[in-house]
């Protein structure tokens, strides 16, 4: 089961830390991705990281504001988001593919948390 909590209300340009905890079983040897779908559009790949830590996979338009980390002691993935603009309002959801690499197709991840809204103002 994974749970995604930190979403809010936020101004255009400040940041949030997304967190995505694990539970019932280790994802640890799973890839963690983050995802997002803002009303009336296509869910869409964020950014993604393999167990190892290396190989992190980003969306074009979130390169260097946001930042995927996970800590596999705490079972838990983190998405970093700043410079955060209005088109960044979607609900963001985390997932979990049981390879070794990293897929921008949500339809690879088989365990998904329940998502957490993020608002981004302007």
């Amino acid at each position: 089961q994974l749970q995604a909590s930190g979403g809010g209300l936020v101004l255009a340009g400040d940041s949030l830390r997304l967190s995505c905890a694990a539970s019932g079983r280790t994802f640890s040897s799973y890839t963690m991705a983050w995802f997002r779908q803002a009303p009336g559009k296509e869910r869409e790949f964020v950014a993604g990281m393999p167990w190892s830590g290396f190989s992190t996979l980003y969306a074009d338009f979130v390169k260097g504001r946001f930042t995927i980390s996970r800590d596999n002691a705490k079972n838990t993935v983190y998405l970093q988001m700043n410079s955060l603009k209005p088109e960044d309002t979607a609900v963001y959801y985390c997932a979990a593919l049981s390879g070794y690499y990293v897929s921008r197709s949500g339809r690879e991840y088989a365990d998904w948390g329940q998502g957490t809204q993020v608002t981004v103002s302007s």
